[in-house]
C-alpha cells in the first residue's frame, strides 16, 4: 500500500526548481506574472515565450499604450494587479517612477544593460532603444539640403516640408528630450514654429507613408518604422533615405524602452528573473535576430546588423529619468498642436 502524502508535504511538492539566467527561482504550477505591456505586442509575445519556455514561468500580458497604461498604474496604487510595466518610451516609466510605485530592479540585472540605457537610481531599466531619425523624398530634397539640426525645423524656410506626429508618446518623448536638453523657453519657441512650419500626421507610419509618396519632403520618426516597412514590402518607404542627425543634437535623441518591477508584486522574485530574461543576451537576441529592428541594449549584445550601431549615432546624454512628459504635453498644448 502506497502511504498518502500530507497535504503540507503536496502544496511543498508543487515548488519546481526553475532556472533561468544564472539563477534558481521558485514557482508553483499556478503561480505566474501579470505584465502591463506598451511595447509592440509581437515584441513582447517573443520575450515572454521565450521566457515561459526557460523557466516555466506563466505570463499573462495587459496591452495598451504608454500613457494609458502609466496613468492606471498610478491610480491602482498599492492595489494594482501588475508585475511588470513595460514600455515603448520612458517618460510613461517616469510617471510610475515619480509616484514610488517601482521596486528596484536587481544589482545583477541592471549589470547586463549599459549604463546609458538605464538611469542612475536603478528603480527600471532599458530593455530596448530606437533612434530619432529624419526622414526624407530624395526626388524632393536632396542632401546638401537637409537640416543639420532638428531645431533648424524651426526656420519659415521649412514651412510646409516636413510632417510629424505629435499626439503619440513617441514624438512626446522627443520633446522631452528637447525640453531637458535645452530647457523650457527654447522648447516652447521650437514647438509653436512647429505649429506653424509642419504637417501633423496620425502616427509615424502615416508620416513615413506620406513622405514616401511625395505628400510632404520630409518627416521625423524613429528609425524602425522605416526598416520593418523594407523588411516587409517596402511600398511605404523605397522612395525615403533616413538622415541621422548625430553631433550630439536633439535630432538624435535616443528613446530607451523601460521595464520595471511594481512595489506591490506579490511575485517579485518572477517578475525579477522575468527583467533578468529579457536583459540577458538570450532576451536581447530576439531584437538583434527579429523583426522588431528596434537597438538592444543588453552589454556586449549586437543590434540587427541591418542599423547603424548605436555607437555611430552620436546621441546626446540623457538621463531618462529626468524626461518630463506631463511638462513636455504642457508646453505641445500651449503651442496648440494638441
Amino acid at each position: 500500500m502506497i502511504p498518502r502524502i500530507p497535504c503540507v508535504l503536496k502544496k511543498a511538492l508543487l515548488f519546481t526548481a526553475l532556472v533561468s539566467v544564472g539563477q534558481v527561482y521558485a514557482a508553483t504550477d499556478t503561480d505566474g506574472i501579470v505584465v502591463y505591456n506598451a511595447q509592440h505586442q509581437s515584441l513582447t509575445q517573443a520575450w515572454v515565450n521565450g521566457f515561459t519556455k526557460e523557466t516555466g514561468i506563466k505570463v499573462t500580458v495587459r496591452n495598451g499604450d504608454d500613457t494609458e497604461m502609466g496613468n492606471q498604474i498610478i491610480q491602482e496604487g498599492a492595489s494594482s494587479p501588475a508585475d511588470v510595466f513595460l514600455t515603448e518610451n520612458s517618460p510613461a516609466m517616469v510617471l510610475v517612477d515619480n509616484a514610488g510605485l517601482f521596486a528596484p530592479v536587481a544589482p545583477t540585472t541592471l549589470d547586463q544593460v549599459d549604463a546609458a540605457y538605464r538611469p542612475a537610481h536603478g528603480k527600471w531599466l532599458g530593455i530596448a532603444a530606437r533612434s530619432t531619425v529624419f526622414v526624407y523624398n530624395p526626388s524632393l530634397l536632396k542632401e546638401d539640403q537637409l537640416p543639420t539640426s532638428l531645431l533648424d525645423l524651426a526656420s519659415p524656410s521649412w514651412k510646409g516640408r516636413w510632417a510629424v506626429s505629435p499626439a503619440g508618446a513617441d514624438f512626446q518623448a522627443i520633446v522631452a528630450a528637447v525640453l531637458e536638453l535645452k530647457g523650457e523657453a527654447a522648447t516652447l519657441e521650437w514647438l509653436k514654429a512647429m505649429k506653424a512650419n509642419a504637417s501633423l500626421y496620425r502616427g509615424n507610419s502615416a508620416v513615413l507613408k506620406a513622405v514616401n509618396a511625395g505628400q510632404v519632403d520630409s518627416g521625423v520618426i524613429y528609425h524602425y518604422y522605416s526598416f520593418v516597412d523594407q523588411a516587409k514590402t517596402g511600398e511605404n518607404s523605397h522612395n525615403t533615405r533616413l538622415h541621422y542627425f548625430k553631433h550630439q543634437d536633439p535630432g538624435a535623441f535616443i528613446s530607451i524602452s523601460g521595464a520595471g518591477v511594481l512595489a506591490s508584486s506579490t511575485h517579485k522574485e518572477q517578475a525579477q528573473a522575468f527583467l533578468k530574461w529579457i536583459t540577458s543576451k538570450d532576451g536581447q537576441a530576439i531584437l538583434k535576430n527579429g523583426n522588431s529592428f528596434e537597438y538592444a541594449v543588453g552589454q556586449d549584445v549586437q543590434s540587427n546588423p541591418k542599423l547603424l550601431p548605436l555607437a555611430q549615432l552620436d546621441a546626446p546624454r540623457v538621463d531618462a529619468a529626468k524626461l518630463d512628459s506631463k511638462k513636455a504635453v504642457a508646453l505641445m498644448t500651449l503651442a496648440g498642436l494638441l
